[in-house]
């Protein structure tokens, strides 16, 4: 196995999970959020609600990855808290939900905004962007490092640049009021409310992305914590502004259902031609994020490998540092999802899914505390107990309505865990 060089600093580590969270998510679910709920200020009050929730797993994955410094995620959280059995569940989860549906999702609405303006199959453009960034990743540890952070910078210039661009073209006719209402407080305490919630939990996911990568920043304990809570606060104000200016500048009738937000925003702003040309530079945008999560997921697979005799193959390292064996197998894995051509359904499995056990890794902080002294907590999460129990109690409602408003995606969820618990049983017992 080749050793494993710490070449993420503070910098590259904040950029990882900025590129983890800004992917498909907030350029795509706000028409299906608009769908279910019609007002401006509920609309924009999931967006506030869904980031101080993802802060505060945040600080909770900080204080973990303080306490137990090593890559993996909620795999090595789970596994060292818990039991290893709950361990290799959440791999499995991530390895099949966590890293790869995400990487096809982004690849899918990539495919989607590119193919406004390239005379090309969606689904093909789709194929070849997971193509190249697996070939980025897979054989050097360095190109794909810097890849990430070029095309991260990249992203959030974009990002910026037309959120200005759409301040400064002002509102459309039919555009969605912000002021709040009788309504508006009506709808936040609907099933459509929290429906929605999931969807913006699934846009705020990756505020966990750096804690895979444990080994291979430089003094973990100190840039982990700092890089979840600073990546975070980053990407909520810009959602927050982006979702302003989707809403701005496009009209309720347009959005409503709408998976190509972005594209509509800014035909609206930039007209027809102005439009076609950012929808290709917002389809780059989002290779940020498909890179960032091929570097970041198969490090869970890599840290399986090296705890199951069964597995190790995916443990080994090439010459240049890369685990080419566990990127292979991750991208196989959202090439699958891709040719499903199943973009909400995927979307919502995967949401639902990764809710549930970031819920057992925050509710981890409690039993670790429980426990005694225990591991050192260079880090520890302020104002503890508020915010574990404010991400458990908002993720725990929206899990809920979930399961009952689509009983279909729970049973897919169950299928997917009792998969993985006869895998982990049979690598137990080998």
């Amino acid at each position: 196995m080749t050793s494993q060089r710490r070449f993420i600093d503070h910098r590259t580590a904040v950029l990882i999970v900025v590129a983890n969270m800004i992917g498909t998510g907030v350029f795509t679910t706000l028409g299906l959020q608009a769908a279910q709920v019609p007002d401006g200020a509920a609309l924009l009050l999931i967006w506030v609600l869904g980031g101080v929730v993802a802060l505060c797993g945040a600080l909770c994955y900080g204080e973990l990855a303080a306490a137990l410094p090593r890559s993996g995620g909620e795999y090595h959280f789970l596994s060292r808290i818990y039991h290893p059995t709950l361990g290799q569940l959440a791999g499995w989860v991530s390895v099949t939900v966590g890293f790869s549906a995400p990487v096809a999702l982004a690849a899918m609405a990539l495919g989607r905004y590119a193919g406004t303006v390239v005379p090309m199959d969606p689904m093909l453009i789709a194929i070849l962007t997971l193509f190249m960034v697996t070939a980025l990743h897979a054989f050097d540890l360095e190109v794909g490092g810097t890849f990430q952070v070029a095309a991260t910078l990249l992203k959030v210039v974009v990002i910026v640049l037309f959120v200005l661009a759409g301040f400064t073209a002002g509102s459309v006719a039919g555009s969605l009021p912000l002021t709040p209402t009788a309504n508006s407080l009506e709808l936040t305490f609907s099933a459509p409310f929290a429906l929605s919630l999931v969807y913006v939990s699934y846009a705020y996911s990756g505020w966990n992305a750096v804690a895979y990568v444990v080994d291979e920043v430089r003094e973990p304990q100190r840039n982990v914590p700092r890089a979840l809570i600073e990546g975070t606060v980053a990407v909520i104000a810009l959602y927050v502004l982006l979702n302003l200016t989707f809403m701005r500048t496009t009209s309720l009738t347009e959005l409503a259902g709408t998976v190509e937000v972005g594209v509509l925003s800014a035909t609206n702003i930039f007209g027809e031609e102005g439009g076609l040309v950012l929808s290709l530079v917002l389809s780059l945008a989002l290779v940020s994020t498909i890179s960032a999560m091929v570097l970041a997921g198969p490090r869970v697979l890599e840290r399986i490998g090296e705890d199951l005799p069964s597995l190790r193959f995916l443990s080994v390292r090439n010459r240049r540092g890369a685990p080419t064996r566990a990127v292979l197998l991750q991208q196989g894995l959202a090439l699958a999802f891709i040719l499903t051509d199943s973009f909400e359904a995927v979307l919502t499995f995967a949401g639902f899914t990764l809710t549930l056990f970031a819920v057992l890794t925050v509710a981890g902080v409690f039993r670790l505390r429980w426990r005694g002294p225990g591991p050192a907590r260079p880090f520890r999460v302020p104002v503890y107990p508020l915010p574990p129990l404010v991400f458990l109690g908002v993720s725990g409602v929206s899990l809920a309505v979930v399961a009952r408003e689509q009983p279909l995606t729970l049973l897919a969820g169950v299928g997917l865990l009792t998969v993985g618990w006869l895998l982990a049983r049979s690598g137990s017992n080998r």
